[in-house]
């Protein structure tokens, strides 16, 4: 019986992490079609996963963030600073475009409040004030119960003391980050499972309107990442090269956006941004490291789904957001993004250290996670795309810049 079952579910398996997504949410939804009361005995599944993704998002971003900051190369060539200040400067602009969307069109989410208590703040006095009481917790309660700003001071204060140790020491931290990243490649492998409980049990509840929801939760963060690549990179790139910045931003996105939309890896995009970067003539010295490093730091996609998804998510519990929140929120959501991890769906492991400002809690904020994942089908692809081929835009913005300087 067992060989029978490997036999049918072999070519499954087979298939990439996207398509086996896709399965799970027309299996749970055809599941719901045929047996609701089955479907909603189904909910475990979605729970396992949420669970997973609950107990190992904490320690994924303490070890990556620690590994990160401690593995860093002092003495990085100065000419590449203009690089990073456009990766800083897109990738907030990013998520500015994204909360003004969520604001224009808000989200409603469907969640299991179910037990579920907080006390979400009232203004942004109140959330500062949380911020620093937060950010000096106990490290190993700051884990146990996911405070995800703590998490974030106690691993960048880690990380700096750890640059001056010696090597060994330092390759411990990058071999942990490498056996961490592994488990949670191994959590987001059952993502296809979860995905099936957690629609399933969804539509059994609340119906056909939730999955709709999602479409426009989907929207809104792909109509955003559109407008970034299309209307505010182009307007970057001409405020640096005061040329018409088009015919560069449809290369880019013809030569890097679309290979990325079908890898869904950044780093696996770096040799196709490398040969770009080298057709387009651009200093070799910069594109060198410029195009590595923003496969890691230059994130405006994520930027992007952690604002809207954040905002969606305080929208369905009634949580008023004012203009100065929501520009703190812009700020939480770049510096995320910029530690983001390199595994699929990365970007919406950190979702829970921007839902933490509105004190949404940490059952509420995998929930959302869990959403995020069912969207990832076109989510993910769509946001890779965008921060790989915003690498080489920038890149050579910057190159061209300093080109014109140098002329003058």
């Amino acid at each position: 019986m067992f060989s029978a079952l490997s036999a049918v579910f072999r070519p499954v398996m087979r298939l990439g992490l996207v398509s086996q997504i896709v399965i799970g949410i027309i299996a749970g939804v055809l599941l719901v079609v045929v047996s609701p009361e089955t479907a909603e005995s189904v909910a475990l599944l979605g729970q396992l996963f949420v669970k997973a993704l609950k107990a190992v998002a904490p320690v994924l971003v303490f070890v990556l963030v620690a590994a990160a900051i401690a593995g860093h190369t002092k003495g990085q060539p100065t000419h590449i600073r203009g690089v990073l200040l456009l990766y800083i400067i897109g990738t907030l602009a990013a998520a500015m475009v994204a909360v003004v969307a969520s604001f224009l069109i808000p989200t409603e989410l469907s969640l299991d409040l179910k037990g579920v208590s907080g006390n979400p703040p009232s203004n942004i006095g109140e959330i500062m004030q949380n911020l620093v009481l937060n950010a000096v917790s106990n490290p190993v309660t700051a884990l146990m119960e996911a405070n995800f700003i703590a998490i974030l001071v106690w691993a960048v204060g880690l990380g700096f003391m750890l640059r001056n140790a010696s090597g060994p020491t330092r390759q411990v931290f990058e071999d942990l980050s490498e056996a961490v990243s592994g488990i949670v490649r191994g959590v987001i492998r059952l993502a296809p499972l979860g995905i099936f409980g957690l629609v399933a049990n969804t539509l059994a509840e609340s119906g056909i309107g939730a999955l709709l929801g999602y479409g426009q939760l989907l929207a809104v963060i792909v109509g955003c990442m559109l407008f970034v690549a299309l209307v505010t990179n182009p307007l970057i790139v001409f405020w640096q090269t005061r040329r018409n910045p088009y015919p560069l931003v449809f290369e880019c996105l013809r030569s890097s956006a679309i290979t990325a939309f079908f890898t869904r890896s950044s780093a696996a995009n770096i040799p196709v941004n490398l040969a770009l970067c080298e057709r387009l003539k651009l200093d070799p010295d910069t594109y060198s490291i410029s195009i590595p490093l923003g496969a890691t730091i230059n994130m405006a996609g994520a930027a992007v789904t952690i604002s809207v998804i954040t905002l969606a998510a305080a929208h369905t519990l009634g949580i008023p957001v004012d203009f100065a929140t929501a520009l703190l929120l812009c700020v939480v959501s770049a510096l995320a993004a910029c530690g983001v991890s390199g595994v699929a769906g990365g970007s919406l492991l950190l979702i829970p250290l921007a839902t933490s400002l509105f004190g949404i809690p940490a059952e509420v904020a995998m929930q959302v996670v869990a959403i995020g994942f069912v969207i990832s089908v076109v989510q993910d692809s769509t946001e890779t795309a965008l921060n790989s081929s915003t690498d080489v835009l920038f890149t050579a913005a910057a190159c061209r810049r300093a080109e014109a300087v140098s002329e003058k």
